[in-house]
């Protein structure tokens, strides 16, 4: 299931920053976490809808949502409207305590994410994962919860990205309904995902790399950059379709996260 609206909670984490540090009071860098869990809370009735859907209307489906979310946003006057409003609660904060800040929460983001990933795929509730995305009608027919399971990646899913979104627009200190909700985003995890390596918790975090590099050195060729960025996509999918670290891995044997089950004969050694 493939999810095309994951911008949704993006903005859901950047608007929970800005409201509750702007009219709240509250610290604006514990906002960046209580964005996400507001991200998650909304994900609970969105949940409910999108999933009736399977398939391509499932894709679609959630991009509609997120429509659906930078619209209503878009018509709230409180919130700037549609140019949006600049996020206040920092004045007074110096430049330096800010970034400082702001470094050690994306640092404690990436710990917590990446790790929990792994434990989160090495678990029964990875297991079942596993065999969901296999046939989840035989998953279900083992005793899987399929609706319960997809239910509790989906809140996490919509927590980490809300938490995302609210460090993102905490940099920006400006947000508005269509940076918060926009189709940009897809593009970009699309293509982190793509070739690093899709499957693998190694994968994104490489292509993520990758992207930053590309942008640095070709962003000053205005729309040739995004040439670039489709070139070397496309480039991946045709010759390497498990992407650069599926490559890597299979020719030097690289596990820095082995998520993998393999099935041993009884009494065989481990």
């Amino acid at each position: 299931m493939i999810s095309i609206g994951q911008q949704a909670y993006i903005g859901l984490g950047g608007y929970g920053l800005v409201v509750l540090a702007n009219d709240a009071h509250i610290n604006p860098f514990l906002c960046v976490f209580l964005g996400g869990i507001g991200a998650a809370l909304f994900a609970v009735p969105t949940s409910r809808i999108v999933f009736r859907l399977s398939g391509g209307y499932f894709a679609v489906g959630t991009w509609v949502v997120a429509e659906v979310y930078r619209l209503f946003f878009a018509n709230i006057s409180a919130l700037g409207g549609g140019s949006g409003q600049s996020l206040t609660a920092l004045i007074g904060i110096p430049k330096d305590v800010r970034e400082a800040v702001r470094y050690w929460i994306a640092i404690a983001l990436v710990v917590a994410t990446t790790g929990g990933v792994f434990r989160l795929l090495q678990s029964r509730l990875g297991l079942a994962l596993t065999a969901i995305r296999d046939s989840a009608i035989a998953a279900e027919s083992q005793g899987v919860d399929v609706a319960r399971t997809k239910f509790i990646i989906c809140l996490i899913a919509a927590f980490g990205t809300g938490c995302a979104g609210a460090l993102y627009f905490l940099n920006a200190l400006r947000i508005s309904p269509d940076a918060a909700f926009g189709m940009s985003w897809i593009p970009l995890l699309f293509f982190t995902v793509v070739i690093g390596g899709i499957g693998t918790i190694e994968g994104p975090i490489l292509g993520t790399l990758i992207y930053f590099v590309l942008r640095q050195f070709f962003s000053d060729f205005g729309s040739g950059y995004l040439i670039v960025l489709g070139i070397v996509a496309i480039g991946v999918m045709i010759w390497a379709p498990r992407g650069i670290w599926g490559v890597l891995a299979d020719r030097f044997h690289w596990r820095i996260f082995p998520i993998a089950r393999i099935l041993k004969e009884p009494g065989a050694p481990s």
